[in-house]
């Protein structure tokens, strides 16, 4: 029996060999070299097509109508990721990451827009000038979805750098109907100062979200969203380069930061709890943890689940809001914030810092630096500070706290701690530790063992 079908097998392939058109062709981002940046690039977009059913080979839909593509349902939610300017040519390190988290999220056309060639080029200034090209373009192909029955609320547009002013224009066109745009560290350099209709600006879609992390070089300060979040203040993040002499990722590791930050959102191993506040330094020093103004929810999350907050930023007069928090050095990049509550009964006011210290059984440690503003530490007053964890501990079995008045010659200084209590923000459910009577001497660590502060009375 087994021979006879394989003659029938052999037979039909012979009569209908399969040709090299009847294989799906799997589309690549532009991927050029250093020799195209000097001689620089004309424009031409290409838009890459990843669904559930191709996630690993792209569709060209730049050719084609919605009702031509193999794979597009505009029944779905639509995700345009734009990229920014190629100074080098080679492919974003981050396009396989965000297309494969966001099909892991959720069942959706992501459209990948490449315009590498016109993004490569040595002089910025060509770069930016393609922007309003590319965004012409791309209006161009979401009509040709909306006659296919697409609607705008369903059309999502992530914009990298300069990427972030071509989902802006794009919205502008539409007159601020698409239904969510954000913008990663949007480029500020041609773009600061300019009007509303000549880069990202919150009339640009129905919610427009904003991730500022290089603020102070390649990004944009100024807010241009409903909601604009500045990790770490905006400028330099933990874990890139401080020196020139760490090459090109001295230059863009801050600008990249923001890409990174979005991507990790869309993991859900830990959600990054942001903080609506005036100022930075107003963050830091814990001035904005009250979060009830967003109850049942949060404070608002950075990244995919921003938009969760937007019937509470959307109305707001004027329409924006900053918010702050800081991070780890490294993916998931989410920190644990606690405030230590410090009641001293020195005579004499000290001013100082504090670095907390939290162990458990196993010999895990987390530490935290509160040094960022000295503390003026009174009799019998209460300061709350804000302390910021790489981990969250379940249990905490020891504590050290070390004093500090950040002085290295001259005398030592004794802070007399009343009372310390570590309490969590995020969970003010969470059992509260406490400890009563300590001596902390200058610049010595002082190690010791919490205790539940419900089994504790002041006297």
């Amino acid at each position: 029996m087994l021979l006879p079908a394989l003659c029938c097998l052999l037979l039909l392939r012979s009569c209908c060999p399969v040709t090299a058109d009847a294989a799906e062709e799997c589309h690549r981002f532009t991927d050029l070299n250093l020799h195209n940046s000097i001689v620089g690039t004309d424009l031409k977009v290409q838009l890459l097509l990843y669904t559930r059913e191709n996630q690993d080979c792209a569709e060209d839909l730049s050719q084609e109508s919605a009702s031509n593509s193999s794979h597009l349902r505009v029944s779905r939610k639509t995700v345009f990721v734009v990229h920014g300017y190629r100074p080098t040519g080679s492919p974003p390190v981050w396009l396989e990451g965000i297309v494969q988290r966001l099909l892991t999220l959720q069942d959706m056309n992501v459209v990948l827009v490449d315009w590498n060639r016109g993004a490569t080029t040595l002089i910025y200034h060509h770069a930016a000038k393609n922007t309003k090209k590319v965004a012409d373009i791309l209006k161009k192909h979401i009509d040709k979805m909306l006659n296919e029955g697409a609607s705008l609320d369903d059309i999502y547009m992530i914009g990298v750098s300069l990427g972030a002013h071509i989902s802006g224009f794009v919205g502008h066109m539409y007159n601020g109907r698409l239904g969510r745009i954000t913008g990663l560290d949007p480029a500020g350099p041609l773009f600061k100062g300019k009007p509303p209709e000549d880069r990202l600006d919150p009339s640009d879609a129905q919610f427009v979200d904003v991730i500022h992390s290089d603020t102070d070089a390649l990004g944009y300060r100024e807010e241009l969203g409903h909601i604009d979040f500045y990790p770490n203040g905006g400028n330099d993040q933990p874990g890139c380069p401080q020196t020139i002499f760490s090459g090109s990722q001295y230059f863009k590791c801050d600008h990249q930061r923001s890409v990174f930050l979005y991507v990790s959102s869309l993991q859900e191993t830990c959600n990054i709890v942001t903080y609506p506040c005036d100022s930075y330094k107003d963050y830091r020093n814990g001035k904005c943890a009250n979060c009830k103004a967003f109850l049942p929810l949060t404070c608002p999350v950075l990244g995919y689940y921003a938009d969760k907050w937007k019937d509470y930023l959307v109305p707001k007069n004027p329409p924006v809001t900053k918010a702050f928090f800081d991070t780890a050095t490294k993916e998931p990049f989410c920190i644990t914030h606690y405030f230590l509550d410090i009641i001293s009964w020195n005579k004499n006011t000290r001013r100082g810092y504090i670095t907390i210290k939290l162990m458990t059984k196993a010999g895990n440690t987390t530490e935290s630096k509160i040094n960022h503003e000295a503390a003026a530490f009174e009799q019998y007053s209460q300061v709350s500070l804000l302390a910021r964890f790489d981990q969250d501990f379940e249990k905490v079995s020891r504590i050290s706290l070390t004093f500090s008045t950040g002085s290295i010659i001259g005398p030592k200084y004794k802070l007399r701690v009343l009372r310390m209590r570590l309490r969590s923000l995020a969970d003010p459910e969470r059992l509260q530790l406490c400890r009563y009577d300590l001596v902390l001497l200058e610049n010595i660590e002082t190690i010791f063992k919490p205790i539940p502060c419900q089994n504790m009375q002041l006297q």
